[in-house]
């Protein structure tokens, strides 16, 4: 049993955010169909990363699991009517067209509503369906750069940079799951659906509580600080013999425990640091003194040593430590899926584990229109019909030789 187990959920969308949504509701047990325009699928199929052997990207894998695919041309009036068809029946959509695009293919909210009422109509885009950029087109970098967040990566004096990972992307991806099943929720009360609608652009400016209070109430438009943080410290990464750890010593029992630790314990007695503002102001010169001590041996030896104490410390992991990492491993954070194509493939496993209805990975990325027969099958189309629409082009995908 899996809490998501009724659900069905018309996944529309493309490379990351709404995918990475609509998985999150897969892997909790709901249906997934992912709708596949029929000639190259999602853009990630062909556009992201190095082609593998069989033919596609891998990077289609990081976020399509727990889905079953339907390759099908909604510029086609045919190919309208087996989505609407599959919305009748829908309990939630997922697109990621630019807003208006979806209601001019004829397959928008008021379109799907009508046929069904009860349907939670999710969008994803780059700056939301209102207010004067809707119409414009919005990646990961973009959105980063526009919410604020390029302006404080990186290093005091530097030029700007993106954060690593997608962080507007799955930002959205969460916050859109998160309205989905807040709207499922209004449901049972209200039996209607409606329109969730959020965006790369409204992610990032979520992430910016502290960045939001220090413009407003310091009157200081926040800047890259490396890796500290501008509300309190130490709390960044500091440097050993052999690398970096991070550090979070930023209250008052912790900064005690940490000068003690290090053999310093005169540092509670300087003026500078005696409260958490005191060391905030004076942060350069706080980092000084630790890292004074720090170089000296490896960041092996100061975890040992702040671990013991009580003080969070960590190691500033590569990718390849990280998911080989004893916890992630115990956690189940690496899971491997035979996929038929690829064989045994390794991907991220669940990040929400729940005690009475655990998320399970039950299926791999689906081929382009894989399940298409299958699907078409469900609703009602004939074997003749099927036949028909595979013919003229409407859905593609493999023939099930019923």
């Amino acid at each position: 049993m899996h809490s998501l187990d009724d659900l069905r959920v018309i996944d529309m969308s493309q490379v990351m955010a709404g995918p990475f949504c609509a998985m999150l509701l897969a892997d909790h047990g709901a249906d997934v169909i992912k709708v596949e325009p029929v000639d190259v699928g999602d853009a990630t199929r062909r556009s992201l990363g190095s082609m593998q052997p069989w033919g596609e990207s891998a990077a289609f894998f990081a976020v399509n699991r727990n889905k079953r695919g339907l390759a099908l041309d909604l510029k086609t009036q045919d190919g309208r009517e087996v989505l609407h068809r599959l919305a009748a029946d829908a309990d939630v959509l997922v697109e990621s067209y630019r807003p208006g695009a979806a209601a001019r293919l004829g397959v928008g909210y008021s379109e799907l509503s009508a046929i069904n009422p009860r349907l939670v109509y999710a969008s994803i885009s780059g700056f939301g369906a209102t207010g004067p950029y809707a119409d414009r087109g919005g990646y990961d970098i973009i959105t980063q750069g526009m919410s604020g967040i390029m302006s404080v990566t990186g290093e005091p004096g530097g030029p700007p940079l993106k954060a690593g990972v997608p962080l507007t992307d799955v930002g959205a991806g969460m916050l859109c799951a998160f309205g989905i099943l807040a709207a499922l929720a209004a449901r049972q009360s209200t039996g209607r659906g409606q329109h969730v609608d959020t965006s790369l652009f409204e992610a990032g400016l979520a992430y910016a509580g502290w960045e939001a209070t220090e413009l407003w109430t310091e009157g200081r438009t926040p800047g890259p600080l490396g890796s500290a943080h501008r509300m309190s410290a130490p709390y960044q990464a500091i440097r050993a013999a052999d690398g970096y750890l991070t550090i979070g010593a930023f209250t008052d029992r912790l900064w005690q425990a940490a000068a003690t630790a290090l053999g310093h314990r005169e540092w509670l007695d300087d003026p500078r640091f005696t409260t958490g503002s005191d060391r905030l102001e004076h942060r350069e010169a706080v980092i000084a003194l630790l890292e004074a001590v720090t170089v000296a041996r490896p960041v092996s030896h100061w975890l040992e040593l702040l671990e013991a104490v009580g003080v969070p410390a960590g190691p500033v992991n590569s990718y390849d430590e990280a998911l080989s990492d004893e916890q992630t491993r115990s956690r189940e954070m690496v899971v491997e899926v035979e996929h038929p194509d690829a064989g045994p493939t390794r991907m991220l496993g669940i990040p929400v584990k729940l005690s009475e209805t655990p998320g399970e990975i039950r299926r791999p990325p689906p081929r382009l229109g894989e399940h298409t027969d299958e699907v078409l099958d469900e609703l009602g189309y004939a074997a003749a019909e099927i036949a028909d629409l595979r013919g003229r082009h409407v859905v593609a995908g493999r023939a099930t030789g019923r």
